[in-house]
């Protein structure tokens, strides 16, 4: 079952095989877009999003490393960089919104300077409070020599007020012991757990996109979509706004199309952006391959089993 292509914005889709409306996607911003991604410095977009805009703002930043998308600078000339990003995101931010800033080290000579330190007090000037300092651990990395191998990055998630969109309920995850009762008073014999199960808490294990990982593309930092899918279901409702200002490859958009929210995005590297909006493509097709949430980390001992990758189809926001 097929439908007619469509270009809208430079962006070639496919009418969703679940909705019966096809998707809207432009390269600047437009109110009733579904899908916004625009090719250039995330300045020139965010400057033109009306206050209030994004229940979600999810991103992986630049980590100064001097990557072909970045150039490096001096400590106080990034931090003062990605200031100029987060202000102008905290004003686009809805109310009950959530900004989530997903970063690793700085490495300078041998030295780490961890950025999340770095960039506590931006947030924190900005008036933001901060709700989790989540831990995304995974298995494989770069190995060092002079010092322990690194096998982790933050999240650091912050929201605007006190009042704010959270569904914990959407992201629970398996008891580790789904039968234990209670043993005595006046739940005895009743399940003691939550039967949707329990809150992942603050520590993530999520492989991250190594070459032969379902998700990889040409972008050297990519994170997972399973990780930001995480983040839209318990921050966000369908039809929210989720807004990446770092876009790279699209990773964010296609965690929020494929759960029913609209997703905006800048990227400045051509190459990434094509990427995106192919991705974005496969996935209003139905033959993006992700990483699927439930799926264990692999054990190569052979414990636990495997789940094949599974292909999503984008569920549009009426």
């Amino acid at each position: 079952m097929t439908r007619e292509l469509e270009a809208v914005g430079g962006l070639a889709v496919q009418a969703s095989l679940f909705t019966s409306r096809r998707l809207k996607a432009s390269g600047d911003f437009e109110a009733d877009a579904d899908c916004v991604l625009f090719q250039g410095d995330c300045l020139d977009l965010l400057r033109t999003l009306p206050d209030g805009l994004a229940k979600l703002v999810v991103t992986s930043p630049p980590y100064n490393l001097g990557k072909e998308y970045e150039s490096r600078l001096s400590v106080d000339s990034y931090v003062a960089g990605q200031r100029r990003v987060i202000a102008e995101c905290v004003r686009a931010l809805d109310p009950r919104g959530s900004i989530c800033w997903q970063v690793g080290n700085y490495v300078d000579n041998g030295e780490i300077i961890p950025l999340d330190v770095l960039l506590y007090p931006v947030f924190a000037e900005l008036g933001l409070h901060m709700r989790n300092r989540i831990v995304w651990h995974f298995g494989h990395g770069l190995h060092a020599s002079k010092r322990f191998s690194g096998r982790y990055e933050v999240v650091l998630w912050f929201t605007k007020t006190s009042e704010y969109t959270f569904d914990l309920d959407a992201v629970r995850v398996p008891q580790k012991y789904p039968d234990k009762r209670h043993f005595k008073g006046a739940k005895r014999g009743e399940l003691s757990g939550n039967p949707l199960g329990k809150n992942p808490s603050d520590v993530w294990e999520i492989p991250n996109v190594k070459s032969n990982h379902v998700e990889k593309t040409i972008h050297p930092c990519q994170f997972p979509v399973e990780l930001v899918e995480r983040l839209v279901l318990s921050m966000t409702e369908p039809g929210d706004w989720v807004l990446d200002p770092f876009l790279g490859v699209g990773t964010s958009a296609i965690a929020a199309l494929i759960h029913g929210r609209r997703a905006l995005g800048a990227e400045i590297e051509p190459r990434y952006m094509s990427i995106a909006r192919e991705r974005v493509r496969a996935a209003e097709e139905g033959r993006l391959r992700v990483r699927p949430m439930d799926r264990p980390v692999y054990d190569p001992a052979g414990r636990t089993e495997s789940s094949p990758p599974r292909t999503v189809q984008l569920e549009l926001a009426e």
